[in-house]
């Protein structure tokens, strides 16, 4: 057991000391032993340090029981890289309250590869889903990686996306790394950590706090080359990550959505604000200077593969749900009839059901 990395997991779980702190109390001390040896008078000294914090590090309590944490993180497969290791991130270094280390179940992402963060509303709309998919998929087909937050609506279809393109693909938490959160998430967490990894910096037991999820959004920014919104409300934590990304100096791509609608607002406001509108995955690869040939299309003509009376279906749907009544009443056919071809369809890949009797067109390779 490594004392030094003993010592690192020790700093970096106590709660008080955040990365400007930890900072602080590198540039005294010098090293993790220091600070750790430091007595209540020489901590006292220091600027941004206060009693609290001085109580969280002299508690005898937690010493007792630092080395007894770390083999946890060794039982769970989990590790610890912090600022002083090789394969810390080098774009983590650059950015305001650089992490002092990161917890890492899996892999970092391969600095030698493209990486995108795909990030969007927790409640998003079918249309945000199936785009969502269609750009994570393809781009991860075409070897980039994919990078997101795990959350509810568009980071959890983006991953599941990835995992389908076989480019590893990373989560970035704001809980702790052994906690999932959502917990519905739980089979994604643990393909994430066979196929790409989980991060964060926060230790085992943390749970998701609402402030360290923003501050979570900095590390997804830091990671990636590029920052694609896919849908988002006016506030939008998706949008912090944007504003992280142009702090960074990365590039921020944006869906374009219809003028009114609640989820289009703040990708518009970016484009707006000068990200570059994407309306295909080759768009972001064009950015990347990857060429790739993109498969998957937004097909409007019907595809070959189906036949007369599927093809008339298939026309009257587009990537908006639409209610089978509608349908029934643009396409002439029975209910019977129109419920038994789109679960044909579905079942064939070309149609979603996103809930009872709404239907969508899938994106399909052409």
């Amino acid at each position: 057991m490594s004392q030094q990395k003993v010592l690192e997991n020790w700093l970096a779980g106590i709660n008080e000391i955040g990365p400007i702190k930890a900072k602080v109390l590198l540039d005294a001390f010098g090293c993790e032993e220091g600070i750790w040896n430091a007595t209540k008078g020489e901590l006292e000294k220091l600027e941004k340090i206060n009693e609290k914090d001085i109580a969280a590090l002299l508690d005898e309590k937690r010493k007792v029981v630092v080395a007894e944490e770390y083999e946890k993180l060794s039982q769970k497969g989990i590790r610890i890289v912090s600022i002083h290791d090789e394969d810390y991130p080098e774009s983590l270094r650059v950015i305001d309250k650089m992490p002092y280390a990161l917890y890492v179940r899996g892999a970092l992402p391969d600095v030698h590869k493209a990486s995108i963060a795909i990030v969007g509303a927790r409640t998003c709309t079918p249309y945000g889903r199936e785009i969502a998919s269609w750009f994570g998929r393809e781009l991860s087909k075409a070897g980039v990686q994919v990078i997101s937050g795990m959350a509810y609506g568009i980071d959890s279809v983006a991953h599941n996306a990835a995992l389908e393109g076989k480019t590893p693909t990373f989560a970035v938490l704001g809980s702790g790394i052994d906690v999932c959160y959502p917990k519905e998430n739980f089979n994604l967490y643990m393909e994430i950590c066979k196929q790409g990894g989980v991060i964060s910096e926060y230790g085992l037991g943390v749970p998701g706090k609402a402030f360290q999820f923003p501050m979570r959004n900095r590390i997804i920014s830091g990671l990636c080359d590029g920052v694609l919104v896919v849908e988002a409300r006016k506030r939008s934590g998706s949008l912090i990550t944007a504003d992280f990304a142009l702090e960074h100096g990365k590039s921020v791509f944006a869906l374009p959505g219809r003028i009114g609608d609640v989820f289009s607002e703040g990708c518009l406001n970016l484009i707006k604000q000068g990200a570059e509108p994407v309306t295909e995955p080759g768009d972001i690869l064009k950015s990347f200077q990857m060429e790739q040939i993109v498969r998957g299309k937004m097909i409007n003509a019907e595809p070959c593969e189906l036949d007369t009376p599927e093809k008339i279906l298939y026309a009257s749907l587009s990537l908006e749900p639409k209610h089978i009544e509608t349908i029934v009443e643009e396409t002439g056919f029975l209910v019977t009839e129109c419920l038994a071809l789109l679960l044909k369809m579905e079942l064939d890949g070309f149609v979603n059901q996103t809930s009872q009797n709404w239907y969508t067109r899938k994106i399909i390779e052409g």
